[in-house]
């Protein structure tokens, strides 16, 4: 994997933590039950899957914003995209058209939380049911409210991020202690 590491590091069983990426760093907000192992994360556990991933794409908000910066694949939302996260679905933890039978997140969301988000490519290749989906890089408040699972930034600190990425940019999540 690449050389250039998005490094987000919070204390064990913290929902707050930072993101650290070339000589910045942000408050970020993580899963309620703060950071897991990849190998113990579950569907609807409310944690952070610890491990190094590769950022796949994204997706913006057209109506809200100009596209963003950003060496990666970057989608306009649209009412009919969704993110997959019933367990037992052949499609569990991919990109779906609605309307769709099957549980499933909207991606164009009524808040501003998906105005942005990265797809960090944690249980995508292969996918594995009920490990765990929708694990994205995303907007928050300026409290930093904890996620569902995700890693979260404000949005400004979202978008200067964004603009200094490169196509081979990977996350590593972990606890404080791990390098």
């Amino acid at each position: 994997m690449s050389d250039d590491v998005i490094f987000v590091r919070a204390p064990a069983h913290e929902p707050r933590g930072v993101l650290r990426y070339r000589g910045m760093d942000f408050p970020c907000a993580l899963g309620s039950a703060g950071i897991v192992a990849a190998s113990k994360a579950q569907e609807g556990d409310r944690a952070t899957p610890a491990g190094r991933y590769r950022l796949e794409s994204g997706f913006y908000r057209a109506d809200r914003m100009a596209r963003p910066r950003c060496a990666l694949d970057l989608h306009p939302t649209n009412e009919a995209m969704g993110w997959c996260d019933a367990p037992h679905s052949p499609q569990y933890n991919q990109l779906v058209t609605r309307p769709f039978p099957e549980s499933h997140e909207r991606l164009m969301r009524d808040d501003s939380r998906y105005d942005l988000l990265l797809v960090i490519g944690f249980n995508r290749l292969p996918v594995v049911l009920g490990r765990g989906s929708a694990i994205f890089l995303h907007m928050t408040d300026d409290q930093l409210s904890h996620t569902m699972g995700c890693v979260a930034l404000r949005p400004d600190d979202l978008l200067a991020l964004a603009a200094r990425l490169t196509a081979a940019s990977v996350i590593d999540i972990g606890l404080d202690n791990d390098r």
